[in-house]
């Protein structure tokens, strides 16, 4: 496995390669992200993965700052899940000077994890974009687990015509069905035991509404009511549309389960697609 560091020594890395496969990360890494490279290489014979803490999606210099960096780690489990290539850029290369040129994403980037966190996906988008420029795969692989950045990765991607496919991966949860993530590592004992809670949430929306239920409004009420009878802060518990995040409507048989809040200082977020049987009626 080589580390490369520089966007240049990159590009002459990748020269020969006619089949690239990317796996953006800001490190940290977990058995989640192992799954997205296991994806990626059923994808192509050279798998880049990126390990970059991206400044412009944070909106608190402190989130930035305490974020995990593990890189020695990181680089020890990339290295046995056979990653070819590690690109670790300094800030410096990928922000080089003051980023004047940004992504401006879709209304939806304002809504749900938006609304929470403004400019996020604006600096998502910004740093997504560079890094497919720079590595230039034919396949990037995201996970469902951040499902509005997914969603909002694939619409770039189409809107400007960009030569790369997107793989989504399904989330891989621990075995009580906790969604595995950076921020878990902050949780206390007693927490990560609660934590399972979002998960059970966004299991009962799904029931209900596989069971016939068509009162969205009062199942989120419900979610969100009952994770704060517990002690979470809850940011939203929403059901969605999964092709464009807006509310459902009559005839829908697809949906997504959102749901993001707070347990002591971790921000947790997960999700869950649900399937109906019958098609809805108006909710």
């Amino acid at each position: 496995m080589e580390v490369i560091t520089t966007i240049a020594d990159l590009r002459r890395r990748l020269r020969d390669e006619r089949q690239v496969a990317c796996v953006p990360t800001m490190g940290n890494i977990h058995a989640g992200h192992l799954r997205l490279v296991a994806e990626a290489h059923d994808h192509a014979p050279c798998v880049v993965t990126t390990v970059f803490v991206n400044p412009l999606q944070f909106n608190q210099p402190a989130d930035f700052t305490s974020y995990p960096r593990t890189f020695e780690d990181d680089c020890a489990k990339l290295e046995a899940a056979g990653v070819h290539v590690v690109f670790h850029p300094t800030e410096g290369q990928i922000y080089p000077e003051a980023q004047v040129f940004i992504v401006e994403p879709p209304p939806i980037a304002n809504k749900l994890e938006g609304r929470f966190r403004p400019g996020h996906f604006r600096g998502m988008t910004t740093v997504v974009l560079k890094l497919l420029n720079i590595v230039q795969p034919q396949v990037a692989v995201f996970g469902k687990k951040d499902f509005q950045q997914l969603h909002i990765v694939r619409h770039m991607v189409q809107q400007l015509a960009l030569p790369v496919q997107i793989v989504a991966v399904e989330t891989l949860r621990a075995p009580d069905g906790l969604a595995l993530s950076s921020r878990n590592r902050f949780l206390s004992a007693e927490q990560r035991l609660e934590a399972t809670r979002l998960y059970r949430a966004l299991s009962d929306l799904k029931a209900a509404i596989e069971a016939g239920d068509r009162n969205f409004a009062a199942m989120e009420f419900a979610a969100d009511a009952s994770l704060a009878r517990y002690g979470w802060q809850v940011d939203y518990v929403a059901l969605r549309r999964p092709l464009t995040l807006t509310a459902p409507e009559p005839g829908d048989r697809e949906f997504v389960g959102l749901g993001a809040a707070r347990l002591g200082e971790t921000r947790l977020i997960d999700n869950m697609e649900i399937f109906a049987a019958q098609p809805v009626g108006n909710p």
